[in-house]
């Protein structure tokens, strides 16, 4: 495979490759023929409304056409995010939160035949490098979570668990949150 290129999208840049990160989306996460349609419309929702919070942030590699890529936005200063947080939200979370210093990974996918090269660290470390945050979260689904992979990067890469949101459905899955402290 020839060289990954890293290269940050301004989300106007972004909205020009909207399809083609919805089909990396669909790649990365293995949609099956019948349902990469109805996966990609849920995709792109989540894009355009990330797209839209001030601050949004996106780095793509590129290898000959997208491989992977990494988005984000600052939390708002009114915690809202944080509004279904089951019991009480960490201290330092509720304060950076507060302060404008918190930056949330929204979504981080390469595809199958580009993992296990570094590609998703790099993502992952340029697009933190330059949010200027004194902290990360991620909020990840249960089944995310739990996934080998997943556990293996997020302790690798130094996140920690801070606590879970109540299940968007009584008695369903409770997804849990994520931090990292940024180096500054």
């Amino acid at each position: 495979m020839g060289e990954v290129f890293l290269r940050r999208l301004s989300r106007w840049q972004a909205e020009q490759y909207r399809e083609q990160l919805a089909d990396l989306h669909g790649a990365a996460y293995g949609s099956p023929p019948g349902e990469a349609l109805r996966d990609r419309a849920p995709f792109l929702e989540q894009l355009a409304g990330a797209s839209a919070r001030p601050g949004f942030d996106l780095v793509l590699a590129d290898g000959g056409g997208p491989v992977g890529c990494a988005y984000g936005y600052p939390a708002a200063r009114d915690s809202g995010l944080w509004r279904d947080f089951a019991g009480r939200v960490p201290e330092e979370l509720e304060e950076l939160t507060a302060a404008g210093r918190v930056f949330v990974l929204a979504e981080l996918m390469v595809l199958p035949r580009h993992r296990r090269q570094g590609i998703g660290r790099r993502l992952h470390d340029r697009l933190l490098s330059g949010s200027g945050a004194a902290l990360a979260a991620v909020v990840l689904a249960p089944m995310d979570a739990r996934s080998q992979a997943v556990r293996a990067a997020r302790r690798s890469w130094g996140w920690v668990a801070a606590g879970t949101l109540r299940p968007a459905t009584p008695g369903g899955p409770a997804p849990e949150v994520f931090t990292r402290p940024l180096r500054r």
